[in-house]
């Protein structure tokens, strides 16, 4: 379903690979687990999962040893990357385009596939958390991106329509919910996601959040309207 012409209300976004680019570095470790046991782990495969939980199981692809010491593996894995996303700042200019949004009196919301616990704590690491009218994760809804139940959920808390919002994603799957939402999306790639086959009526920035809250808008196809 096509979202109707519309001022904007609110402005939906992602959460990993979108604000914080956690996406990246978890593709590098789980790269070097790969070639410690002489595997290659292809971003095609990779990116099956972004955005989702359930399309891609990454120990499929490793010897039979690590998997029956998976339980060890994965705590030391997981210990490199969350020492490496903390020590990560938030994507360029995205911090000024979430404050832009509030300063403008639009409303902010955040729907995301990974749970409440995770995007809390990085929110608050980078005192994002406050921003935010609604969150909607994985917690909350029975199924994930790309089903748009976390998109709607993300609207219905921010008290505005489906189609009053703009949603900023950077991977399929994530994009794909907004889209089945009803809501008008702009993609905003990062390293592992730029090649995902996004279709050309997708609005896309390649050059991140550069162009500020304006130029994100400018891509929907949509205006503010300021609330007051």
């Amino acid at each position: 379903m096509s979202p109707s012409p519309s001022s904007v209300q609110a402005v939906i976004f992602d959460f990993d690979g979108t604000i914080l680019d956690t996406e990246t570095r978890e593709f590098g470790h789980w790269q070097a687990l790969y070639r410690e046991h002489d595997r290659e782990l292809a971003l095609e495969d990779w990116q099956r999962g972004i955005g989702t939980w359930g399309a891609f199981d990454p120990w499929a692809g490793l010897p039979e040893h690590v998997q029956a010491d998976r339980e060890n593996v994965h705590a030391l894995l997981r210990e490199r990357i969350m020492a490496d996303i903390a020590t990560q700042d938030v994507r360029p200019g995205v911090r000024a385009v979430l404050e832009d949004v509030k300063a403008r009196g639009l409303r902010l919301g955040l729907a995301t596939s990974s749970d409440r616990e995770w995007v809390s704590r990085w929110l608050e690491q980078h005192a994002l958390l406050s921003l935010f009218g609604a969150l909607a994760t994985r917690d909350d809804v029975r199924r994930v991106k790309p089903d748009p139940e976390l998109y709607l959920l993300a609207a219905e808390r921010l008290g505005v329509r489906a189609q009053d919002c703009v949603a900023v994603e950077d991977s399929f799957n994530g994009a794909s919910a907004a889209v089945a939402a009803g809501m008008r999306v702009v993609v905003v790639p990062n390293d592992v996601t730029r090649t995902q086959p996004f279709p050309p009526t997708w609005a896309r920035l390649d050059d991140g959040y550069d162009r500020g809250l304006d130029g994100l808008l400018a891509a929907a196809g949509e205006r503010i309207n300021t609330l007051s």
